[in-house]
């Protein structure tokens, strides 16, 4: 009888976070659960196995003691997924911004070294570490500048990371969602095309996961976006994106 699979998932108090921890709890799996609100991870894990961390991803030693007491009590983890993410507006002639451009960057980047960190030494040859990038990281988006900027560089660390632990036969998985229907889209006041469920979301990721995919954009409609977007000339790039509809400033981080 194979053993259940031993999963990670940081961002599990709501969203796509949320969503994959039921995904791979449905079949099973033991799980480890980290989120910032309590309550948000209570109701993820209710009915699953399931061990809850409370942390912040932007404390490293908070995620150190999270990933340690989960190797003790659980053992080395077959997936690492960090689903952690905050997306804000944010413009940078405003002083009152900056903090904002700095916990985006935080959780965004710095969210995945914190997460990966502690488990690479002890995980073993077939291993997955997933870390969620999104399409707003193929271009700068006017208002968003500091989510843009984090997903870039999350995209960009993970490939580095990616060739860096190739030897040691790990995984890397980097997914880039479009639009998901989650607290953190619904505030957006403006059209989000292909938008995906939650769950539906997870589903893909879990694929993607499974089949150890170095990089993918979804759905795949948003990829064929995503493709156009990179290769738009600046000018035309510039011309049609120079007055769309902007992130909402001041959201909670």
């Amino acid at each position: 009888m194979n053993e259940p699979l031993r999963v990670f998932i940081t961002g599990a108090s709501s969203g796509l976070g949320a969503a994959l921890a039921r995904h791979y709890g449905a079949a099973g799996a033991q799980l480890g659960l980290v989120g910032r609100r309590p309550d948000g991870l209570q109701d993820t894990a209710a009915g699953l196995d399931a061990h809850l961390y409370q942390a912040d991803v932007r404390d490293a030693a908070a995620m150190q003691q999270a990933a340690t007491t989960f190797l003790n009590e659980v053992g080395s983890p077959d997936i690492v997924i960090a689903a952690a993410g905050i997306s804000v507006g944010t413009l940078t002639e405003f002083a009152e911004d900056v903090p904002t451009f700095r916990a985006v960057m935080d959780v965004n980047v710095l969210g995945l070294v914190h997460t990966f960190q502690p488990f690479i030494d002890a995980m073993p040859p077939g291993g997955v570490l997933c870390g969620i990038s999104s399409v707003a990281g193929i271009r700068g988006l006017p208002g968003g500048g500091a989510y843009s900027a984090s997903k870039a560089a999350a995209t960009v660390y993970l490939e580095a990371l990616r060739l860096e632990l190739k030897a040691r036969g790990i995984a890397v998985v980097t997914v880039a969602p479009g639009y998901i229907d989650t607290p953190m889209t619904q505030v957006n006041p403006y059209a989000m095309p292909f938008r995906m469920t939650a769950p539906a979301a997870a589903a893909k990721v879990v694929r993607c996961i499974a089949r150890r995919r170095r990089f993918t954009v979804i759905p795949w409609q948003m990829a064929w976006v995503a493709r156009m977007l990179k290769w738009l000339p600046i000018p035309v790039y510039d011309a049609v994106f120079e007055k769309a509809p902007r992130k909402p400033r001041n959201l909670p981080t």
